[in-house]
């Protein structure tokens, strides 16, 4: 797994608990199955543009507020 894969699975799941919507909730919004909304949240999944694009509007937000923050360097 990628690191901003999970990252952008971390930030999915805080913007949609913030927004009181369950998983399966926001899959019905987004035109998306249940599972696979839950295996981005973990991690797994290299989520396209478009389907970053459907999960934004389910949760009413900009594409960009799901981004995750930068990587942290590594440590030398």
């Amino acid at each position: 797994m990628a690191d901003v894969q999970i990252r952008f699975g971390e930030r999915l799941r805080a913007v949609r608990q913030q927004r009181g919507i369950s998983q399966e909730k926001l899959a019905e919004l987004a035109g998306l199955h249940r599972t696979y909304v839950s295996s981005i949240e973990r991690g797994e999944r290299n989520v396209s543009l478009v389907n970053i694009e459907r999960l934004a509007a389910a949760l009413g937000v900009a594409m960009a507020e799901l981004m995750p923050d930068e990587a942290k360097p590594p440590a030398s």
